[in-house]
């Protein structure tokens, strides 16, 4: 992943390309899915992956996360929305993945955000929490993929002022289908769950 913080022109007309065709009234079939569980992580799966400011930590983490998917219509680009939301003892990442119907030289478009976990998944949903990561997996190319660039010991952080738009535009998606998926309610109910499934049982007495 070269260049995620300064994609070059035509990448950054590619990702606002692809951003464009994402349904932002989306018109859903009736399949749909929703799974919830806990993993414990040594390397965090696809969907699970955190952006740039996320914080990593060299011991395994233990994760709880809530996963949802939709259908689109026949008829729409898309094949269907993945929408999921993880979080650990330090982040909490919200991930949407919208896969490609007829893959052709796009395969899907991934957005990102993530936030500290001071805070619980009801509150960080209750906000828009800006995007930070946007991904475009092509077929037989290489990715193109923009993240937000923080300052670091390195030095500052870099100008990104000419991705913007795109950072907007990919914000507004997620709150759409954030909205559209009924996620401010899924998740912290879901979560309870799993919660709920890991406690440990209580000692009989006899």
């Amino acid at each position: 992943m070269l260049n995620v913080c300064a994609p070059s022109a035509e990448e950054k007309q590619e990702i606002a390309s692809a951003l464009s065709m994402i349904p932002r009234q989306p018109v859903f079939g009736r399949d749909f899915e929703v799974a919830r569980g806990r993993s414990t992580l040594e390397a965090q799966p696809d969907f699970l992956q955190a952006g740039a400011n996320a914080q990593m930590s060299d011991s395994p983490d233990i994760a709880d996360w809530v996963r949802m998917r939709k259908e689109f219509a026949a008829q729409a680009m898309f094949l269907n929305v993945q929408y999921s939301f993880s979080t650990d003892a330090k982040n909490m990442i919200e991930t949407l993945v919208f896969r490609v119907r007829d893959p052709k030289d796009l395969l899907e478009v991934t957005i990102e955000d993530s936030a500290s976990a001071v805070t619980s998944p009801a509150t960080m949903l209750s906000t828009n929490t800006p995007a930070n990561r946007i991904k475009l997996e092509r077929f037989g190319k290489s990715s193109v993929v923009l993240a937000r660039c923080y300052a670091s010991e390195a030095g500052p952080a870099p100008d990104q002022s000419a991705y913007e738009s795109l950072f907007q535009t990919a914000s507004g998606i997620v709150a759409d289908y954030r909205r559209g998926l009924g996620a401010r309610q899924t998740v912290p109910s879901e979560l309870a769950r799993v919660t709920g499934a890991g406690a440990k049982p209580r000692a009989v007495k006899h």
